[in-house]
């Protein structure tokens, strides 16, 4: 069956994007972990409050990204229920929308 192969392929990049954000969770959360340790610098303060709302962000996203993967939800727009393009995808892990849906958003 040709079906075999994309479906193999496919779920080979799933799992490869399952590990990478796995890794880039992982690696988030080290550095939130840093983030947050007192620095004693009162004039670090603003810029460090902005990296630690980054940095929550980002693990927000990639956390989204992965309930999603598990749930079998990944890649269809929470807005349409369309498919997400594969190349935004690759660009945007944790896409939430289609293009069209998330220009409609702002």
């Amino acid at each position: 069956m040709t079906t075999t192969p994309i479906k193999s392929n496919e779920q080979k990049w799933l799992d490869d994007l399952r590990t990478t954000l796995t890794n880039d969770f992982e690696a988030q959360t080290v550095r939130l972990t840093q983030l947050t340790a007192d620095t004693g610098d009162p004039g670090e303060a603003h810029t460090q409050s902005a990296l630690i709302a980054a940095t929550r962000q980002s693990i927000d996203q990639i956390s989204g990204a992965l309930r999603r993967l598990a749930e079998g939800r990944y890649g269809i727009c929470e807005k349409c229920s369309a498919p997400i393009p594969r190349e935004r995808l690759e660009v945007l892990p944790h896409a939430r929308f289609c293009v069209p849906c998330q220009q409609k958003q702002h």
